[in-house]
Order: structure tokens, then C-alpha cells, then sequence
């Protein structure tokens, strides 16, 4: 047992993965077992010091604040106002219901910050609708799940912000970062909607497209949401405030356009919408905290020195390097849950992509994606089931339709790992 102790939690997190146990609880017992195992060398009070210290990080302080400027943005009707912009722009398209779908996961994308809700609001919303009107259920599944992945890219982004917590990344060069990548999936997941619903016969909404009036108007109603991300970007672009404090900023923001704007609620509703803020958030952070006690685990074994080693081992050119890892990660993303694998691989990956000079942000942008996809990947993906649930679709339905879309994804993977510009060029045009 000696011999074998320094991988028993290691082993026994995958195993608790594997029987589909709550993130949280999947990184907590295997960190406490470690300290148990330990208990000689180090005091097992170190195991709630060392929860609690995954919190101890002002670039956190970010993550409640955005929670809450998503759940007050939902109070304020924004879903709908931003569906009537993606019925205008693309309501005459073939398979129009599942083109809004994506164009709405692109507006939403500075609103819930995750992908998770994203995915949760769309099948609610316009899966339930796709279904109504003769869609295929576990095309509408994959169509909210898919486009749901956009969230995690485009500003503000939980994934985002954990990884830069992690690593010590700018976190508005990774919000800025993560523009163009999201823009070129959206293009993506419509090219590829255009190709199925055009085989399927799937209908536009319109007769026509819309005029540049309508146009004009449906932008103009979304405006004050449109502008969410442009605010973050342009205040840390010129030091009005920090990223951290942008949260502040649009809670602020988003309380105005909702109270005073819309009069879409009073003073009287705010207590039930910070609650489910506090519920989200609260969610995410014991995720933190029980990663934080798992990290302290994988440092005592020296787990990331020895993989670092491993990898080291061989000759890498940066982009062998970010394939092999691209590989790696989507092999862990389909038996592990994307959010649990960043937390888990960034600490252990970090040293051999700064070794091999690949840019942090350029890594973190490809890392996101990566294990964001695995959330609409078969067996376990969180946006998946999301959406499935919903929309009562079985497994198998859904791994059929999701195929061609998968392949489109991994095809824009390779194509920001091989050019970091892709990533780093907007980040370098306005921090630098």
C-alpha cells in the first residue's frame, strides 16, 4: 500500500468521475483520503486551510460579480429582446430556428458568462420551440448544446477567469483573447446548421430578409445589452478599472438598464435574484476550494514536475506540443467534466507550454475550447445532458446528430492551435 499510496487519489477521483459524483465531492474525498494517508507528514487541519485558501484570489472577486449581472440581465427580459435581433438578421434562413439559436448564443455571450446556463436558457426557450415547429428533438438538443460553447469564449467567461486565476493571466487579454475565436465558432455551427437543415428541409422563419428599418430597430431594442461586453473591454483597455472591478461596473450597469430602463423589476425582486446568484456562485466556488485542497495533493507527489518531465522529454515544436496536449485533453474531456479537467490539468500543463514558448493566453483560449467542447462530447458532458433533459433526447439519438458537428469544432481546434494570431491579435492590438 506504500507503494501504491501517492496514486490512490489520483485513481480514486477518476473512479468517482467515472460513477458520475458531483465535481465538488470528486476532488474533495480524494484530497481528504490523501490527507488521512498523510496525516504523520502533514496535519490534516492543512486539509480546510488549504479549502480555504483556493478562495484567497482578487481576481475571483470577478466571478460572483458576473453571476450576479447575468442573473439580473435574465430578470430584465434580455433573452427576449436579443431574440428578436437574431429573428431579424437571420429569421430568412434555411433552418432559421436553429441559425437564431446560435446567433442568440453569440449575443448572450457577455450575459451569463456560462456555458451551462447558456445552454439551460436555449432549450428552454428556443429547443422547446424547434421541437413545436417539426425539428428533429435531438437536432435541437445539439444545435443549444453546440452553440452553447460560444459562452465560453466570448467575454465574459467563468472558464476564463478560473484559468487566469490559475496560471496568473491578464484576464481582459483573455477576455479579449477569446473574441475572434468565438466569432469564427458561431460562423462555424451556422455553416454547418446551413448544410443539415438544408438536407432535412428545415424552414426559414421569414419569407424575406429583413429590411435595414427592422434591422435598425431590433439592434437598437438590444442595444443596452449588445453594449455589456464593449463596456468591459473599453474600461481595462484604458485603465477606468480593472477586470476584477468591471464586475462591479456591469452589476451596476445591468441594475440601471433593468430598474430604470425596462422597469422590468423593483427593489422588491432583487432578493430573489441574488439569491440565485449567491446559489451559482457558491456552486462554482466550493469547486474551487475543493480543487484548491486536490492542488495541494498533486504538489506534495509532484505530479505537474513529473508530467512536465515526461513531455520534456522530447524535442516539442510548439504547435506537436499544443496538438499532443489537444489530443490528451479530449480523451480526459470525454470521461471527465470540462470545468473539473481545467482546474485539475492547467497547474500540471502550465510549465511544459511555458517552456515550449507558447503564449499563455494563445494556451488558455485553446485549453477553454478544448474542454468546452467536451461538454457537448459524449458520454459526459455537462451542456449535453443539459439540454437532453430538456428535451428528452437518449444518448444514442444524440451522439448520432452531434457528429458533424464535432468534426467542425475540432477542425477549428487545429486551426488556433497552428495560428496563434488567431487568439493573440486582438489582445496585442489593445493592451499593448
Amino acid at each position: 500500500m506504500t507503494a501504491f499510496a501517492p496514486w490512490f487519489p489520483a485513481l480514486l477521483m477518476f473512479v468517482l468521475f467515472a460513477l458520475r459524483t458531483p465535481i465538488t465531492w470528486a476532488m474533495a474525498i480524494p484530497a481528504l483520503v490523501f490527507f488521512v494517508i498523510n496525516r504523520n507528514d502533514v496535519p490534516l487541519s492543512t486539509f480546510a486551510q488549504e479549502m480555504t485558501e483556493g478562495t484567497q484570489s482578487i481576481s475571483l472577486l470577478a466571478l460572483p460579480f458576473f453571476v450576479l449581472a447575468g442573473a439580473i440581465m435574465n430578470a430584465a427580459g434580455i433573452t427576449r429582446r436579443l431574440l428578436n435581433v437574431a429573428e431579424i438578421l437571420v429569421g430568412h434562413m434555411t433552418g432559421a430556428l436553429a441559425q437564431m439559436c446560435i446567433v442568440l448564443a453569440t449575443l448572450l455571450g457577455g450575459l451569463t458568462a456560462s456555458s451551462n446556463a447558456d445552454a439551460a436558457i436555449m432549450s428552454k426557450t428556443i429547443g422547446l420551440q424547434m421541437t413545436k415547429r417539426n425539428y428533429s428533438p435531438a437536432f435541437a438538443a445539439v444545435i443549444t448544446s453546440c452553440s452553447s460553447i460560444i459562452t465560453a469564449l466570448i467575454p465574459p467567461s467563468i472558464g476564463l477567469i478560473i484559468y487566469g486565476y490559475l496560471t496568473e493571466t491578464s484576464v481582459g487579454r483573455l477576455f479579449a483573447g477569446g473574441i475572434v475565436p468565438g466569432l469564427l465558432l458561431a460562423a462555424g455551427l451556422m455553416l454547418t446548421t446551413h448544410v443539415v437543415a438544408r438536407r432535412r428541409g428545415y424552414q426559414p422563419q421569414r419569407d424575406s430578409k429583413a429590411s435595414g428599418a427592422e434591422v435598425g430597430q431590433a439592434v437598437l431594442d438590444g442595444l443596452w445589452a449588445l453594449s455589456i461586453p464593449f463596456v468591459i473591454l473599453f474600461g481595462t483597455r484604458y485603465g477606468i478599472f480593472t477586470t476584477t472591478e468591471s464586475g462591479a461596473v456591469v452589476v451596476v450597469y445591468v441594475l440601471l438598464i433593468g430598474m430604470v430602463v425596462y422597469r422590468a423589476f423593483g427593489i422588491r425582486e432583487l432578493p430573489a435574484i441574488i439569491q440565485e446568484a449567491v446559489l451559482d456562485t457558491s456552486a462554482v466556488m466550493i469547486m474551487i476550494c475543493a480543487a484548491s485542497a486536490f492542488g495541494f495533493y498533486l504538489a506534495w507527489e509532484q505530479v505537474p514536475q513529473k508530467m512536465a518531465s515526461g513531455l520534456a522529454g522530447y524535442d516539442w515544436s510548439p504547435l506537436g506540443l499544443l496538438l499532443t496536449i489537444n489530443v490528451l485533453l479530449i480523451i480526459i474531456g470525454t470521461a471527465i467534466e470540462g470545468s473539473s479537467a481545467l482546474i485539475v490539468l492547467t497547474p500540471m500543463l502550465m510549465p511544459v507550454v511555458q517552456k515550449a514558448g507558447i503564449d499563455p493566453v494563445h494556451f488558455g483560449i485553446v485549453m477553454v475550447t478544448n474542454l468546452t467542447i467536451a461538454g457537448v462530447t459524449p458520454p459526459v458532458g455537462g451542456m449535453m445532458y443539459t439540454a437532453s433533459r430538456v428535451l428528452r433526447v437518449s444518448m444514442r439519438d444524440y451522439s448520432i446528430e452531434v457528429f458533424p458537428y464535432l468534426a467542425m469544432m475540432c477542425g477549428l481546434l487545429a486551426l488556433l492551435s497552428a495560428f496563434p494570431s488567431i487568439t493573440v491579435w486582438l489582445p496585442n492590438v489593445l493592451y499593448n
